[in-house]
């Protein structure tokens, strides 16, 4: 039993530790350096927790007595160090994004929004939400599943979440595009605590399929998110929501094709067959986003995904097609009529580096119109908000902010 503690004690360690350590060049072992840094850094209290009940119960049974337990004891004291500091990290989110939002908003932006839609607005998290980390559903939502938005079969379905109860003027439209490096996911895997979150409180959200690499090649991903915009405009006020305001977001491959949609509106050569459909899109929040396939600063050049992407998404090398490369980058649409922005981005990603979020990010704050609210949250991983945890939960706070006041001000624009 002390050899199993001792080695409990070693992994809990070593986890911790890839949390809290910023590593890049891990080449083969970048998955599995992220996996543990990820369920480590944002379920840290529950390990915690965990890890003492185990602690106080072999004490109770005398296992510490032993010199080999004693030294797990020790690896495991280091451990909750790291945990706490973590959790700590987490908390901090808060200052962190509510301090970005109001350099790129403005000190009082939420005063712009009407009496009604302050009231459902958030500070703080709850313990019992991040307490259950994987426990999504939430009162007064209603899901519709796998409706049709294109011949695509499976891969063209969407799930429709919103509140019981209308809303005047419709409920606002937020398009969430899942990610999984163009080639994996699900729409029912990925940003769950914030479409539930918003449902509540009078939004409505679309999770799509799109298809996937390596049986799909660039651009059809990008087709098929701008055929799901076009399904949105046509259909869903049936479904009570107002087909004139559609934000968009999405993680990692889907914060790629979420920034790319709302660069590209009513782009030609993304809308085969459907060119007069309008895909504008009212704001984006891209999480964690590949901004450039090109790599043009060699941000990532002992870390590239150019061979991965020649043969799997793109299908073709950059000097077969160096436009559809070039197309294919956010960051070659950066121009000043994009919609208000909202770039989400973690120090710590081990998959898709910040630099590349900061260098996208910058292009756009030199030429937009709108604002470009960036909150890079240190200590973050890839896909930190998958689940409910701390960081996650101030997080989806941080966009409803976001969210209701670009809403607000198209409305007001409206009015």
């Amino acid at each position: 039993m002390s050899g199993m503690y001792f080695f409990l004690g070693l992994v809990s360690f070593a986890c911790t530790c890839t949390a809290l350590v910023q590593a890049r060049r891990l080449y083969w072992a970048a998955p599995l350096y992220f996996f543990a840094a990820w369920l480590s850094g944002e379920l840290a209290m529950i390990h915690l927790l965990w890890q003492v009940a185990l602690t106080a119960a072999l004490a109770f049974f005398g296992v510490l007595d032993d010199r080999l337990a004693q030294a797990g004891l020790g690896l495991f004291a280091l451990s909750w160090m790291g945990l706490v500091y973590l959790h700590i990290q987490a908390m901090d989110t808060q200052r962190i994004l509510r301090r970005a939002l109001r350099r790129g908003l403005g000190i009082d932006y939420r005063c712009t929004l009407s009496s009604e839609r302050q009231r459902v607005l958030e500070d703080g998290v709850r313990a019992s939400s991040w307490m259950k980390p994987f426990s999504m559903y939430r009162d007064g939502v209603r899901v519709h599943s796998h409706i049709s938005y294109a011949d695509g079969g499976k891969r063209n379905l969407l799930d429709i979440y919103h509140p019981q109860e209308p809303r005047e003027g419709g409920f606002p439209v937020l398009l969430q595009v899942h990610g999984g490096g163009w080639m994996i996911g699900e729409k029912e895997q990925q940003a769950k605590p914030l479409m539930y979150h918003l449902a509540q409180r009078g939004w409505l959200c679309v999770a799509i399929n799109y298809r996937l690499s390596p049986l799909a090649a660039f651009p059809a991903h990008i087709i098929d998110v701008k055929k799901s915009i076009a399904w949105i405009r046509e259909n869903i006020s049936q479904y009570g929501g107002n087909p004139d305001f559609i934000a968009i977001t999405g993680g990692s491959a889907g914060g790629h094709l979420s920034s790319l949609a709302a660069l590209t509106p009513n782009h030609a050569d993304f809308q085969p067959g459907f060119e007069d459909a309008d895909t504008a899109v009212q704001a984006a929040v891209p999480f964690y986003g590949v901004y450039d396939l090109l790599d043009r600063y060699e941000i990532r050049p002992e870390m590239s995904m150019e061979k991965m992407l020649s043969d799997r998404v793109m299908q073709c090398t950059r000097e077969q097609n160096p436009e559809l490369w070039e197309s294919s980058s956010p960051l070659a649409h950066v121009h000043e009529d994009s919609p208000p922005m909202f770039v989400i981005h973690g120090t710590h990603d081990t998959l898709v580096w910040v630099e590349e979020a900061r260098t996208f990010v910058s292009a756009l704050q030199k030429v937009a119109k709108e604002p470009v609210v960036y909150g890079e949250l240190p200590g973050a991983q890839h896909a930190f908000e998958v689940f409910h945890s701390v960081r996650t939960d101030h997080t989806v706070n941080a966009v409803t902010d976001f969210l209701e006041w670009t809403h607000a001000r198209w409305l007001a624009g409206r009015a």
